[in-house]
């Protein structure tokens, strides 16, 4: 097939679709939704998450993290409180002075050293040795996007550990396709030296690296760097998830060749209907995307067996994003289930190969049902 570059009508079919697909959604929230209340919900639950972000601060106290590019990493501790009312994957945004009987709602925030953060990132141990999560948004997200996802993720599949958002200057809006992976190319080196970070923590054990559509990308990208440094100490602590990855599959190819197998392996979570995906694809010449891949396909099973890395189909999971892009967020509220069926003999999340998700028996059977396709095909 010719791939040819995307013709000026092509652009124009994208942003006409990208206007009607957001027609129907609320408004945005602005950093208002960050104003610190004070007061957490009776009855709800409270988050605490650790923030480390290559967004530079503004503001007249510097209480803002902007679009503009920090030189150095900025740190903070913010707790959420979430409502009693709180529905699994699902952020209730304040539509107005925030409500903590009803709203997700600020509660604290404070700014980090380098040495308090990692000191208290550590210090999170609940009685055996630390757990660290961290989760890498993707593009077209703000700074309170970001953080109000995560903190929905944590509160859902009850993470006890230590959450750290790496949050990467997107410019939040829909057409800065091109600002944000140029944004995402500058965070590559400090996500890198984040998780050299957060492995040097005594006895933790391994890191799980979440990396979102875009942050995905970056997520492959950094760990390209550390094999490439050499940092086998850092990469073998790591624990790799990337949801919806907005990767050119040769693109993918090139950096598992230097990345290498990962032990448990790397999981890649995609859907073929994903639309934010298939308009990347027009956007780049039509060039697949490893978000996107068909696991029916016996050439994807073949090569995810050769790769060592685990492809899971999660077009099963109901999505209420016009975009079918953020499946992955309810998949915080499967954790427990999951986490029963592994201790009970369930599926083995150590295999490689390619793998379809049974969302009901998830959520609601006991065990967490992947049915193995055959290379051969379905």
């Amino acid at each position: 097939m010719v791939r040819t570059e995307p013709s000026t009508t092509i652009l124009r079919l994208v942003a006409c679709l990208l206007a009607v697909l957001l027609a129907g959604c609320a408004a945005r929230p602005g950093p208002d939704v960050l104003q610190v209340t004070g007061v957490p919900a009776a009855g709800g639950m409270v988050v605490t998450l650790y923030v480390a972000t290559t967004r530079a601060r503004g503001g007249a106290t510097g209480e803002t993290f902007t679009t503009e590019r920090a030189m150095t990493m900025n740190y903070e501790r913010v707790t959420l409180s979430i409502p009693p009312t709180h529905k699994p994957g699902q952020i209730e945004w304040p539509a107005g002075p925030p409500n903590p009987a009803s709203d997700f709602v600020t509660v604290e925030r404070a700014p980090l050293d380098k040495a308090s953060f990692t000191r208290e990132v550590g210090a999170r141990r609940h009685g055996r040795p630390p757990e660290i999560g961290v989760f890498v948004h993707g593009y077209n997200t703000s700074f309170q996007e970001a953080l109000f996802r995560f903190a929905q993720m944590v509160a859902d599949a009850g993470f006890e550990g230590a959450p750290v958002l790496f949050a990467w200057p997107s410019e939040g809006t829909e057409a800065g396709y091109l600002a944000d992976k140029d944004a995402a190319t500058f965070s590559r080196d400090q996500l890198a030296d984040l998780l050299t970070q957060l492995t040097r923590i005594p006895h933790s054990r391994k890191v799980a690296v979440v990396g979102h559509s875009m942050g995905g990308w970056l997520t492959a990208e950094a760990l390209r760097q550390l094999r490439l440094e050499g940092r086998n100490d850092v990469v073998n602590q790591l624990q790799v998830v990337l949801a919806a990855p907005d990767i050119d599959v040769d693109v993918f190819r090139a950096q598992m060749a230097v990345i290498g197998p990962l032990s448990p392996p790397m999981v890649v979570m995609v859907s073929p209907d994903d639309v934010a995906l298939s308009l990347s694809e027009h956007l780049s010449a039509d060039r697949r995307r490893i978000g996107r891949l068909d696991v029916r396909d016996p050439r994807v099973a073949e090569a995810s067996a050769k790769a060592r890395i685990q492809i899971v189909d999660i077009s099963s999971i109901g999505s209420a994003d016009l975009f079918r892009h953020d499946r992955f967020v309810a998949l915080a509220a499967m954790y427990p289930a999951i986490s029963s069926a592994q201790k009970n003999g369930g599926h083995d999340l150590s295999q490689a190969g390619v793998f379809v998700l049974d969302a009901v028996d998830a959520t609601v059977s006991s065990p967490f049902v992947l049915a193995r396709r055959a290379v051969s095909g379905p």
